[in-house]
Formats: C-alpha cells, structure tokens, sequence
C-alpha cells in the first residue's frame, strides 16, 4: 500500500470522527483502529495529534474554497457574493464540528488580518475580495477597500451563523437561510453605487 493512499485513508477515518463527534474524538489510537493500523504507524504520516487536526483545518478551508470558487461563472458579483456565503452556511451546518475548528477556535498558524489576507494566503477570502474588486470595477459598489469589506461580509456571515447555532434565532433552517441570505445582501447593498 503506497504512502499517499494511507495518508488519505487516515485523512479519511480523522475526517469521518471529527464530523461526528469533534476534535476530542480524533485520538491516533481512535484513528488507527478506525483503518486497521497501529497507533504508532499513524505518525509515519502524521508528526503529532495537532499536525493532523492541523491538516483537517487546512482541508476544510480549501474545500470550502472549491465550494465558492463553483459560483465564479456567476457573472454577477452580488450573487456571486451571497452564492458563496450561501455556501459557507451550508458547510457550517453540514460539518459543525470542522466549521468550528477551521473557522472559530484559536490555533497555531491560523491566518490573521489584515496581514495574511492581503498577502492572498485565504484561499477563501480572496474569493470574496475577487468579487468585491470586481464588483467596484463594474461600478456596482462604491470604491472601498476590498480586504476590510471582505472582512465585514466574512464576519456578518459567520456572526450570524454562530447565533443561530447557539439557538439565537428562532427560526428552523430554511427561515434563517432566507434571513442570512437577505441580511448578507443588505450589508452588500448599503456599499452599492
């Protein structure tokens, strides 16, 4: 069996628990057993516990990424912003456990504003500054700077999906996509020519 298929299938088994239950349930011991292997061969792959939830974030983003990155045949920035942000709120709900630990929780190495995104190391963001530059070229919003109204769409977005999920929002889930997607265009509208 070839290093990279182990890799991924421990990428996999990692993936599967901490989905369902959360990073606590991601131990080598738990993922070894999961793919039949020991715990020891684990970190001929993966260093430590924290590399390997470390990858799972970093997946999470670029998978995200591939999501929004789907919505750029959409030729207008506006949809294009609330196709992407609808989908963030689809990840969030669909995968709460690596939403937190990618989008929400501290850790080492995450990347921080405004340095890191304007250097375009978001492979998220930068989607959401991509429109923005094209949307103020288009003359649809106003000039602003795009990384601080990335930012402000970003954090709306997760701000309001961080309140339904903490029950805020008495709302079932087709409700509150309905208010999420309206509220995302308001903030969008308010920076529109």
């Amino acid at each position: 069996m070839s290093s990279d298929n182990t890799a991924s299938r421990i990428l996999a088994a990692a993936h599967a628990l901490f989905d369902a239950e959360g990073a606590d349930a991601v131990t080598m011991r738990r993922v070894a057993a999961e793919i039949g292997l020991s715990a020891m061969a684990i970190y001929r792959h993966f260093p430590s516990r924290e590399a390997l939830l470390e990858r799972l974030s970093n997946d999470s983003f670029e998978e995200a990424a591939r999501h929004w990155a789907s919505h750029a045949r959409q030729r207008d920035p506006r949809r294009r912003l609330l196709a992407m942000l609808g989908s963030y709120l689809d990840y969030a709900l669909l995968h709460p456990h690596l939403f937190d630990h990618a989008f929400g929780l501290p850790r080492d190495g995450a990347r921080r504003f405004p340095e890191d995104f304007r250097a375009r190391r978001s492979p998220t963001l930068n989607l959401i500054a991509d429109a923005i530059v094209e949307g103020i070229a288009k003359g649809q919003l106003r000039k602003v700077d795009e990384w601080d109204l990335a930012m402000d769409v970003w954090a709306h977005a997760h701000g309001l999906i961080v309140l339904y999920r903490a029950g805020r929002f008495s709302y079932d889930e087709k409700r509150f996509r309905t208010f999420y997607l309206a509220s995302i265009g308001r903030l969008i509208d308010a920076v529109a020519n």
